[in-house]
């Protein structure tokens, strides 16, 4: 083997090791940026997915998905009357544990939707809401296995379910906002997009007018 095939070699060797480190390196940053990011969740994912690869790719692919949705706050109007409906729940409470928890449960979806969070399964819904309500998604989650098994479930778990529930509940109804959410302005000129603007007629000329009464 002649010197200049060594030292190809060589540098082709090098290149592979540096092109390695350099993958290792990102990986190890991409797995700690979804650490940082998702918490608790991102064992939770690993172990559910049956491995980091699978995992993190599933916590990606729910950044990017979210990413695309238009959440948005409750106005005041809806904060007020979704407050009404918790509070009328919480009371059914005493009387009929499992119904409480099961309105509860179709409540939050329902003020889920209304923030933009699209309608879908559980598993979705909770994916979605971990991306940026992490801790909330956790008790989220811990509320609805209860609520599966509700007609088992001791009064006292399903009293935890509540407090679970109310957990995402207080978090999904703050920063409430006075907008009116039917005005479109995508443009952001401030006029409502669908408002059709009205041709301005040229003002007349009154020589003009003036001739044609002659």
């Amino acid at each position: 083997m002649s010197g200049q095939e060594t030292t190809l070699l060589i540098v082709i060797a090098a290149s592979v090791v540096i092109l390695l480190l350099v993958w290792l390196f990102m990986r190890r940053h991409r797995t700690q940026a979804l650490r940082n990011s998702f918490g608790e969740e991102y064992d939770r994912t690993v172990n559910a997915r049956g491995g980091r690869s699978k995992a993190e790719a599933d916590l990606i692919e729910r950044k990017q998905r979210v990413s695309k949705l238009d959440i948005r706050a409750l106005t005041i109007t809806e904060r007020d009357r979704y407050a009404e409906e918790w509070k009328e729940t919480k009371a059914l409470f005493v009387d009929s544990p499992v119904e409480a928890v099961s309105r509860a449960d179709r409540l939050l979806t329902e003020v889920m939707n209304t923030r933009g969070f699209p309608m879908s399964d559980f598993e979705h819904r909770h994916a979605d809401l971990t991306v940026d309500h992490g801790e909330v998604a956790r008790h989220y989650l811990a509320g609805h296995e209860i609520a599966d098994r509700s007609s088992d479930a001791t009064t006292e778990e399903l009293r935890r379910a509540i407090n679970h529930y109310e957990a995402l509940f207080s978090d999904m109804t703050k920063d409430a906002t006075d907008r009116d959410h039917s005005h479109i302005d995508r443009d952001g000129d401030g006029i409502d997009d669908r408002v059709q603007s009205t041709p301005v007629r040229p003002a007349a000329n009154p020589a003009l007018s003036e001739r044609d009464r002659i």
